[in-house]
């Protein structure tokens, strides 16, 4: 920031990367472009796990392989988002972001190569999966701190992500689902390629301007640790981690794979998808509230929206028929879609732009690092307990995760941040 202060083009370069006031406050040049980028690599990610589980399933794998599949997923994710904080102050968002999209582009194509000619060695498929958890470290990052680069209405620009989150949430899946009914796993992972590389060619035409970034002095673990001071600084963002943590390992972490164990030999891939698919059809109409909706205090509203998770888990241990379990999901996902956008725009409005890259990977490191271990001790822990324990544990820690939130004073008191000119 000293730099910023006595090197006169930078002074001048900043502003720009402001969305200028005669734009749309949403949907500016900028923002189409990102929001296409961002749509093209959620439809990958929204596809990935539900082919991966469900692919595994239906070939003959078990519970254990597909559970430990998602850990080699999200553990590089989780492991090394650190460092994509660093790297996209250092490096830029963007040009990380196109780099962490031409990586996913390349792994996909490999994936659907041993999909289409069958699984032989596992250790290759845990391999690309590590290789697209760890692009996406580098990518998430800057997909945060980019978004009051290119809308003026943080939160609106929030929930319309969120909203396209949520369709492609709502396509995604069920496609997917679909076509692993079909035995074209691998064909999944193709399209997948070809979103990344869309994505990639989106990215490239942003005009972002110059953006505030460390001295160039400061060296990776310095820096590291100028983003963990500001991170611990603000108690309700570290608060929200803490309590996030136990959900991710003792509910939000198995459920996938242990749902898939249940729903899919009962009624088939196809239908897993389309669960999926009704979760996705709730965080639309969550993302869409959201859009309008701005609360004063945005992080306990979200905590109130999320009392709705246990529903689905819930009616899985209570044996509710499909029509049942996917209205539950449709709950779900409008509970989960308000809480995104509310912590998202939290974040990104509350700290600073020279160090949200670093403290927004602090977050995700915080928040989704838990999740690979409780979906790799999702088997396990079936195994030792039986499916509805491990369920009821899940609704349990789901409605406690709520009111912890809502019983933390510096979440529950924390306001909105003033809205951009």
């Amino acid at each position: 920031m000293e730099e910023l202060l006595t090197d006169p083009r930078a002074a001048t370069a900043v502003p720009e990367a402001v969305p200028r006031a005669d734009e749309p406050a949403i949907w500016s040049r900028n923002f189409r472009y990102y929001f296409t980028a961002r749509s093209a690599g959620l439809l990958s990610w929204a596809m990935l796990p539900v082919a991966v589980s469900a692919g595994l399933l239906s070939g003959g794998h078990g519970l254990d392989t597909a559970g430990y599949a998602m850990a080699f997923l999200v553990g590089p994710f989780a492991g090394l988002v650190l460092f994509g904080g660093v790297l996209a102050d250092r490096f830029t968002a963007r040009r990380m972001m196109i780099a962490a999209d031409l990586a996913n582009l390349a792994a996909h194509v490999l994936l659907a190569l041993l999909f289409l000619h069958g699984i032989d060695r596992l250790w290759q498929l845990y391999a690309l999966l590590a290789v697209a958890g760890t692009a996406n470290a580098m990518f998430q990052p800057g997909a945060s701190s980019t978004v009051p680069l290119v809308s003026r209405d943080v939160q609106g620009a929030n929930g319309v992500l969120r909203t396209s989150e949520a369709l492609t949430g709502l396509g995604g899946p069920a496609l997917a689902g679909a076509m692993v009914g079909l035995g074209a796993t691998g064909w999944v992972m193709a399209l997948s390629a070809v979103a990344y590389g869309t994505s990639a060619v989106c990215l490239f035409t942003l005009r972002l301007g110059s953006v505030p970034a460390p001295p160039a002095d400061r060296g990776l673990w310095r820096n590291l640790v100028v983003g963990w001071q500001e991170f611990r600084a603000r108690s309700w963002l570290w608060g929200v981690i803490v309590i996030w943590m136990f959900f991710a390992v003792l509910s939000w972490g198995p459920q996938l794979s242990v749902a898939a164990g249940v729903v899919v030999p009962e009624y088939g891939a196809t239908a897993f998808g389309l669960l999926n698919c009704a979760l996705g059809a709730g965080t639309v109409a969550g993302g869409l509230l959201a859009i309008r909706w701005k609360p004063a205090r945005p992080l306990a509203a979200g905590a109130v929206a999320i009392l709705t998770y246990p529903l689905y888990p819930l009616g899985i241990v209570l044996g509710w028929p499909l029509w049942l379990l996917a209205a539950a999901q449709v709950a779900v996902g409008a509970g989960v879609g308000v809480w995104g956008v509310m912590w998202a725009t939290s974040v990104q409005t509350q700290v600073p732009g020279e160090v949200l890259n670093r403290v927004h990977a602090y977050e995700v490191a915080g928040s989704v690092g838990m999740y690979p271990i409780g979906s790799a001790l999702a088997g396990p822990a079936v195994r030792a307990f039986g499916t509805d324990r491990v369920l009821v544990v899940g609704v349990v820690v789901a409605v406690l995760t709520a009111l912890a939130l809502l019983a933390t004073r510096p979440v529950r008191t924390l306001g909105r941040a003033p809205a951009r000119a």
